[in-house]
């Protein structure tokens, strides 16, 4: 048996971040929307390893336990009682380690789907978002990639279907982000509420893109004090023609803009990626994806066989 799984990049289209409660968890409201770019995860029920990592960033990725990859397989025999044993996944890597993208999570999510698919596809899936949840804050969020509401300590998630699908170009300028430290620098202030905004009255593109204009990601500061060449890949993307809204995405160092056309943000990311040839620069649609299992390896190098 061979089944494939998508693993899209998660967008932080705004991240509002309060301080820390008496646990030390930062409460949050956020709405998130997924790339149509990211990794994928294809499963084979008689692979020689555990996880084999290919791709363009496979770079430096783990393949041992502390894989979410591999945790979250562990987490399903757990729960579920099933042998994962003999279950052999291929990671193709094409989102940037530690880049705010939900990468791992969004790895994590799609080996819980096809797990599910392979073992036991009787499973609800109440049940398999316990199991995601076990896996971090951004586990739930990234098992069924749609677009959603975030709230609590990520935990809390609103389904959103009227957002629309939004043109945009993610840059991450090659120097990964650590989350903890990005919260820690953000801890020293000044600290902002974790206020949900009403949502827009109009969800058009262009209502939507003014909307999102008053609000904010409030790790983006300290992020920035961090890795100064978020600031540079800000800057990229404000010159260039068309943009709407730059904002960070999660901790970063990924940095997005948003416009009006497709068309739009294809040459803006054309123009990026030549005066930046070391930087990811991708143009893409933000909008929920497809969360489905298929044995359709599906467009793109999978790199396995």
């Amino acid at each position: 048996m061979r089944l494939h799984a998508a693993a899209p990049a998660k967008v932080n289209l705004f991240l509002h971040v309060g301080p820390p409660d008496a646990g030390g968890l930062h409460p949050l409201a956020g709405l998130s929307a997924f790339a149509d770019v990211g990794d994928r995860l294809t499963l084979d029920d008689d692979a020689p390893e555990r996880l084999r990592v290919v791709g363009p960033m496979a770079e430096g990725v783990p393949t041992g336990p502390e894989n979410l990859v591999l945790r979250a397989l562990d987490a399903f025999a757990r729960h579920t009682g099933r042998d994962v044993s003999r279950i052999g996944l291929t990671l193709t890597k094409r989102l940037p380690p530690a880049s705010g993208l939900g990468g791992g999570s969004s790895d994590a999510g799609a080996a819980l789907r096809l797990a599910r698919a392979a073992l036991a596809p009787d499973l609800s899936d109440a049940d398999l978002l316990r199991i995601a949840a076990t896996l971090g804050a951004d586990g739930a969020m990234c098992l069924f990639p749609r677009v959603a509401w975030t709230e609590g300590h990520g935990e809390i998630l609103t389904p959103e279907p009227r957002l629309p699908a939004l043109a945009a170009v993610l840059v991450n300028p090659g120097v990964p982000t650590p989350t903890g430290a990005v919260f820690q620098a953000y801890d020293r202030g000044p600290l902002w509420t974790a206020d949900r905004p009403a949502p827009p009255a109009d969800w058009s593109v262009a209502g939507v893109l003014e909307w999102l204009a008053g609000a904010r990601n409030d790790l983006e500061p300290a992020a920035t004090a961090l890795v100064p060449q978020i600031g540079q890949a800000r800057a990229a993307l404000e010159a260039t023609a068309g943009v709407r809204l730059v904002r960070m995405s999660g901790s970063g160092a990924t940095v997005f803009g948003l416009y009006e056309e497709p068309e739009t943000a294809r040459a803006a990311a054309e123009t990026i990626a030549r005066a930046q040839p070391q930087w990811w620069a991708v143009a893409t649609l933000l909008h929920g994806q497809d969360d489905g299992v298929t044995d359709d390896p599906g467009p793109g190098p999978v790199a396995v066989g």
